[in-house]
C-alpha cells in the first residue's frame, strides 16, 4: 500500500512538472529578467515572439515578412481566437470584399482588424518591451479578457518596425550605462551620440515614410497592410522624457477627407484609454501637438485607407534609458513606461472588440463612398505621355502600384477642361490618346484626393510637417485635374523596346529627362563604356534632342570591341530608356559630335560627408540616392578626421545640410578650396550653402531682411500705434508668418545649363525655409524665385516676402573647379522623384 501511495506521489510530481514545463513562459520567465530591468536585443524579441508561436499555435501566427538592410527579420505576429485563427485567410479576403479591391460576397461573420505597429523610431525603445507583455496577455489560454475581446478582433503586431534603429540605440546604451541605470539627466547615457537610434540603416525617419515607401522596410511592410487593411491602426511612440503621455483624439488640423465618422471614434478611443489612466491616476494630454494633416504618418496614411489611425506617445524616448530624473523630482523609470503602452495597447484591443460591429459597417461604408461617391472638386486626373515624360510616368505608375491606385490610359483623344498643374489655372485640356488616367471612382479614391490634389484645405496653420506633397509636383510630369469624370481603358499602351535596325551606328543617342537616364548613365560607366553629353540642343534626321542629351559614339570605346552594341542595348533595356541610332556624326543643326560642346563624362569619384554636425538625415537621403537609387559608388567621409583626408583622391565632395564651424575652420576651409581650384567639385545643400555664404573666395550671399519685397511706403507717424500690444496666446501663430512649412514653389531655370539639363524651364521645387540667398553678382543663377513663383502649401506672410527674387539652384566657378549652391534639398525624404535628376546633374554633369 505504502508502495503504491509513494507511486502515487511520484505519478502526481512528475505530471506537474510536465505542467509547469509546458505551461506558456512570460517575458520575465523566458528572458531571465523583468520587463524593464534592461533592453531586450532585437534577436531576443524575436525569439520570444517565435517561442509563443510555437507554445500556442492554436492562438498566434507569425509571419516574417522581409529583412532590414542589415539583415534583421521583419516579423508580423497574427492573434485570433481558436475559431478565428484557422480562417484567417478567409477573414482577409472578407475585408478586402467589404472595401471593393477584391470581387464576391462576405463570408460568415467578419471580426474588426486591429493592426498595433511598434517601434518605428529605434531609440523610442519602450514599445518593442511592451509588446512581449501585450502578446503574453493575448496568447494565454488563462487571460479570460482577452479570450473575450479576441472573439471579435483579430489582432496583428509588428513587434518592431526598426530593428537596424533599435539595435543601434539598444547597443549603444548597454555600453554606456551604469550598473541598474544612472538617473541623472546629465549621465552619459543619456546623450546618444551622433546618428542616434531613431531612423533606419538609411538615417531615413521611417515615420514619413508611410506614403512615400522609399525604404526597404516600408516596401515590405506595405504590401502585407494593403493585404489586410484593418479597421483600427495603433502606432506606439515616446516623446520628451518630460511629458506625460498622449493619446487620441488628435490636434487640429485634421484633413478634411478624414470623416465624421473618423474624428468621432478618435474620440472612443480615446475615451477607453483615459478610463485606465484615471484609474491609475497618469497623467496624460490630448488634442495637442499631433495633427492629423501630412500623409504619411502612421496614424494618417493608414486613416486615407480607411481605417482610425492614431498616434500613441510616451515620455521618454532616446533620454530616459532605464531611470530619469525629471524636472519635478520624480523618476521616470522603463518600467513606468512599458506599463503605459502595455494599458494603452489593450484599451485599443478592447475598444475594437466593443465596437467591432460598428467599426465593419462603416469601413463598407468607407469603401462604398469611395467608389461611388468620392469627395473633392476633382474626379479625374490626367498626366500627359510625351518623349520627355516617358522615364517620370514609369515612376509615377509603380508608386501608383505600390499603393494599390488604379490607373488606366484614355483610349482616344478627346477635350475638356481642368486645372493645369504647370499654370495653376483652369484652362482647356486636350487630352491624347494613351494618357495616363487616374479616376477618383475607386477603392482608394480619398487617397488619390489626398496625394494628387493641387491645395490641400489646411484648416489650421499650426501643423507638425510639410504642407504640400501633390504627386505631379513630386514626380514631375504635366498633369491636370478634371472636375469630369473620363473613363479610360486597362489596357497599357504598347511598350516600344529599342529596335535599332543599324548593326554597327557611328553613335547612339538617349535622352537625359529622369532618374532612369541617371541609372543609364552610371550602369555604363560602372561597365566601362565612355559616354558623351551634348551641352546644346540639336536636330538630327528631323528629331530635336535637347541639351543632356547622351551620346555614345564607337569612337573611344573601341577597346570594347563587338560588345559594345550588346552592353548599350541591353542597358538601356534594364532601365528602360529608348535609344536611337545615328549613322553620321553630323546634325543637322547644333553641334556636330566631334565639337568642344560634346563632352566626355568623366566616372568622378565622389565622397560625401557625415558624422558629428550633419544632418543624419540629409546624409541618409544622399547616402541611399548613391547606393540605392543609382547604385553608384560613394565614399562616406567622417567629420571627425576630415582634416587628414586626401582631397586629391576625389572629384566631387558633397555636404549635405548640417553644421560645419568645427569641422571647416579657417585652415579646413583653406584646403577645400584649394582642392576645388585645382578641378574638385564641391556641392552644398541647404544650410551646408548657408555656411559658405559670405565667405572669402564664396560668391554666395544671404538675403537682407526685407530684400526682394515690395518697400512698405508707410511713414513710421502712419502706423498704428497699438501694433506692438500682442497676445502671449499668440505667440507660436505670429511666428508662422516666417516658416515655410514644405511648399512648392516654381523655380525659373537657365536650361542651358548642366544644372538644369533635361527640366526646360522650370522645375518644382519643395521648399521648407525662408533662408534665401541673392543673386551672384559672380557665378550661375540657374534656378531663382521670381515674384510669383509660389504653387502651393502653406508659406507665411513674411517668408513669402523674403523668398521674392531668390536664388535656389547655382554654381560658381572657382580655378579649375565648380562650386554648386543647392538652396533646396532635391533628395528630400527620398519622394521628391523630380528633384533626383537634378542631383544627377549635380554630380555628373556641372564642371565636365
Amino acid at each position: 500500500m505504502k508502495r503504491l501511495f509513494a507511486f502515487a506521489l511520484l505519478l502526481l510530481s512528475l505530471q506537474t512538472a510536465l505542467a509547469q514545463k509546458q505551461a506558456l513562459q512570460t517575458p520575465a520567465q523566458f528572458l531571465g529578467y523583468t520587463l524593464g530591468q534592461e533592453f531586450t536585443t532585437h534577436a531576443r524579441i524575436t525569439d520570444y515572439v517565435l517561442y509563443l508561436a510555437q507554445q500556442a499555435p492554436n492562438r498566434i501566427r507569425v509571419q516574417e515578412y522581409g529583412k532590414t538592410y542589415e539583415g534583421r527579420p521583419l516579423l508580423l505576429a497574427y492573434v485570433a481566437s481558436d475559431e478565428n485563427l484557422p480562417r484567417l485567410e478567409q477573414i482577409r479576403e472578407n475585408n478586402l470584399r467589404q472595401a471593393g479591391i477584391a470581387s464576391g460576397a462576405v463570408q460568415g461573420k467578419q471580426p474588426a482588424i486591429l493592426w498595433m505597429s511598434y517601434n518605428i523610431h529605434g531609440n523610442e525603445s519602450v514599445s518593442s518591451e511592451a509588446v512581449l507583455q501585450v502578446l503574453y496577455d493575448l496568447v494565454d489560454p488563462n487571460n479570460q479578457q482577452t479570450k473575450k475581446w479576441l472573439e471579435n478582433t483579430v489582432v496583428i503586431l509588428d513587434p518592431c518596425v526598426n530593428p537596424d534603429g533599435r539595435e543601434r540605440y539598444v547597443q549603444w546604451y548597454k555600453q554606456t550605462q551604469n550598473r541598474g541605470g544612472n538617473a541623472s539627466p546629465y549621465a552619459w547615457e543619456h546623450y546618444e551620440p551622433w546618428p542616434g537610434g531613431r531612423p533606419n540603416h538609411y538615417y531615413f525617419d521611417l515615420n514619413r515614410d508611410w506614403a512615400w515607401q522609399t525604404q526597404i522596410e516600408s516596401k515590405q511592410r506595405m504590401a502585407q497592410y494593403n493585404q489586410w487593411l484593418p479597421q483600427v491602426h495603433a502606432d506606439f511612440h515616446e516623446m520628451g522624457p518630460e511629458q506625460p503621455y498622449y493619446f487620441s483624439p488628435a490636434a487640429k488640423p485634421l484633413h478634411e477627407s478624414i470623416t465624421p465618422w473618423q474624428r468621432d471614434f478618435q474620440y472612443t478611443i480615446g475615451d477607453y484609454n483615459r478610463k485606465y489612466f484615471d484609474q491609475n491616476n497618469w497623467l496624460y494630454f490630448t488634442r495637442e501637438n499631433f495633427d492629423l494633416f501630412y500623409p504619411s504618418y502612421g496614424d494618417t496614411w493608414p486613416t486615407f485607407n480607411g481605417a482610425i489611425g492614431m498616434t500613441y506617445e510616451q515620455g521618454g524616448s532616446g533620454r530616459a534609458g532605464l531611470a530619469y530624473k525629471k524636472q519635478d523630482g520624480d523618476t521616470l523609470t522603463l518600467t513606468d513606461r512599458i506599463a503605459h503602452h502595455h494599458i494603452a495597447s489593450l484599451a485599443t484591443l478592447q475598444a475594437t472588440a466593443e465596437k467591432a460591429d460598428q467599426l465593419t459597417q462603416e469601413f463598407r461604408k468607407y469603401y462604398d463612398n469611395n467608389l461611388k461617391k468620392p469627395g473633392g472638386d476633382y474626379k479625374t486626373f490626367v498626366f500627359k505621355a510625351d518623349d520627355r515624360s516617358t522615364g517620370n510616368l514609369k515612376a509615377l505608375t509603380d508608386y501608383l502600384d505600390q499603393q494599390q491606385i488604379r490607373y488606366g490610359y484614355a483610349g482616344k483623344n478627346s477635350s475638356t477642361r481642368g486645372f493645369n498643374y504647370a499654370t495653376g489655372k483652369e484652362e482647356s485640356v486636350k487630352v491624347s490618346q494613351n494618357d495616363l488616367v487616374v479616376s477618383m471612382y475607386q477603392p482608394k479614391s480619398t487617397l488619390v484626393k489626398v496625394l494628387f490634389e493641387p491645395n490641400s484645405n489646411l484648416e489650421d496653420s499650426l501643423t507638425y510637417d510639410i504642407t504640400s506633397w501633390a504627386m505631379p509636383y513630386a514626380f514631375g510630369v504635366q498633369a491636370y485635374a478634371l472636375k469630369s469624370r473620363l473613363e479610360a481603358g486597362n489596357q497599357k499602351p504598347t511598350k516600344v523596346a529599342n529596335t535599332i535596325t543599324v548593326e554597327r551606328p557611328f553613335a547612339y543617342l538617349a535622352r537625359w529627362n529622369s532618374l532612369q537616364d541617371v541609372k543609364f548613365l552610371t550602369d555604363l560607366m560602372a561597365q566601362k563604356v565612355k559616354v558623351r553629353m551634348s551641352e546644346k540642343p540639336f536636330e538630327m534626321e528631323g528629331k530635336q534632342y535637347e541639351a543632356g542629351t547622351l551620346i555614345i559614339t564607337r569612337t573611344g570605346n573601341e577597346g570594347m570591341g563587338d560588345k559594345l552594341d550588346a552592353v548599350v542595348r541591353a542597358t538601356a533595356d534594364k532601365h528602360g530608356v529608348p535609344l536611337q541610332a545615328s549613322t553620321t556624326g553630323f546634325v543637322s543643326s547644333g553641334a556636330d559630335f566631334g565639337s568642344g560642346s560634346v563632352r566626355f563624362l568623366k566616372m568622378p569619384k565622389v565622397a560625401v560627408m557625415s558624422g558629428e554636425g550633419v544632418s543624419p538625415y540629409a546624409f541618409g537621403e544622399i547616402w541611399h540616392y548613391f547606393e540605392q537609387q543609382i547604385g553608384y559608388p560613394v565614399t562616406v567621409l567622417g567629420t571627425n578626421y576630415f582634416a587628414n583626408v586626401p582631397l586629391h583622391e576625389f572629384d566631387v565632395l558633397i555636404l549635405p545640410a548640417g553644421s560645419y564651424g568645427r569641422v571647416l575652420n579657417e585652415q579646413a576651409l583653406e584646403q577645400v578650396k584649394n582642392w576645388v581650384r585645382g578641378g574638385g567639385k564641391l556641392i552644398a545643400l541647404e544650410s551646408a550653402a548657408g555656411f559658405l555664404a559670405g565667405k572669402k573666395d564664396f560668391n554666395l550671399q544671404k538675403k537682407s531682411e526685407g530684400e526682394g519685397a515690395e518697400k512698405d511706403k508707410a511713414k513710421e507717424s502712419k502706423e498704428d500705434p497699438y501694433r506692438l500690444l500682442r497676445a502671449y496666446g499668440d505667440r507660436e501663430r505670429e511666428a508662422i508668418s516666417e516658416d515655410v512649412q514644405g511648399s512648392v514653389f516654381r523655380v525659373n531655370l537657365d536650361k542651358t545649363h548642366p544644372l538644369a539639363f533635361g527640366y526646360g524651364d522650370t522645375y518644382y521645387a519643395l521648399v521648407r525655409t525662408s533662408d534665401t540667398f541673392s543673386f551672384m553678382k559672380d557665378g550661375w543663377n540657374v534656378g531663382v524665385l521670381k515674384k510669383d513663383n509660389y504653387a502651393t502649401g502653406f508659406v507665411g506672410a513674411k517668408a513669402k516676402e523674403r523668398l521674392r527674387d531668390a536664388l535656389i539652384l547655382g554654381t560658381q566657378p572657382m580655378g579649375r573647379g565648380q562650386v554648386v549652391y543647392l538652396a533646396d534639398n532635391p533628395l528630400f525624404r527620398g519622394f521628391w522623384h523630380n528633384g533626383k535628376l537634378l542631383f544627377g546633374n549635380a554630380v555628373f554633369l556641372v564642371g565636365q
